[in-house]
Order: C-alpha cells, then sequence, then structure tokens
C-alpha cells in the first residue's frame, strides 16, 4: 500500500514560491528523492491560489514515511517553512496496489 501526502504551503507575498525553490536549488528535494522507499516529490503551483505551493509526495508505504519523517531533512524543512512564515495543511491519501 502506498502513501501520497498532498501539503499546501500557504504565505505571502510570494514566500511559498521562494520555499519551494529554496528547497530545489539547496538540494533537498534530490536528497528526499533518494531515501529509500520515496517513490514522488513535486511541487505544483495552483492557477487560482498564487500564494500557494502543493507538494505531492509519495512513499511505499507506511514505514518509509515514518523514517522520513525521523531524519535531519524534517528539521531542514520546519526551519525553512519558519523561514518563510509558512503555513501548512496536509492531506493524506492510501492506495492498494494490485
Amino acid at each position: 500500500m502506498s502513501i501520497t501526502v498532498h501539503i499546501y504551503y500557504t504565505g505571502q507575498n510570494e514566500s511559498a514560491r521562494r520555499f519551494a525553490e529554496e528547497m530545489m536549488t539547496g538540494g533537498t528535494v534530490d536528497a528526499i528523492r533518494k531515501e529509500e522507499g520515496n517513490l514522488k516529490y513535486e511541487y505544483y503551483f495552483p492557477m487560482e491560489d498564487p500564494e500557494t505551493v502543493l507538494l505531492i509526495d509519495r512513499w511505499r508505504d507506511q514505514a518509509a514515511l515514518d523514517w522520513h519523517h525521523k531524519t535531519e531533512m524534517m528539521e531542514k524543512i520546519a526551519a525553512l517553512r519558519k523561514k518563510y512564515r509558512l503555513k501548512m495543511r496536509v492531506e493524506k491519501f492510501f492506495s492498494e496496489e494490485k
């Protein structure tokens, strides 16, 4: 069973977009994509909400996601989220593989 997480980062004055750009250029995204069990880690920009960035994050299973949450990567993400003063909203989806 894979797990897909949608994280909506919302800020002001394009801060969410700058957050995503720093995640990409700083190597954090590449490092997460190389983690065992990561299947997808991509940012999207909603056309009707320029102050929000959507992260679609997919993991092989709950164990892989739990391991990711214990890595130092989470501290880096939290620090950037604080730097850009972002709010988050999270949705989690489970898919059965056949």
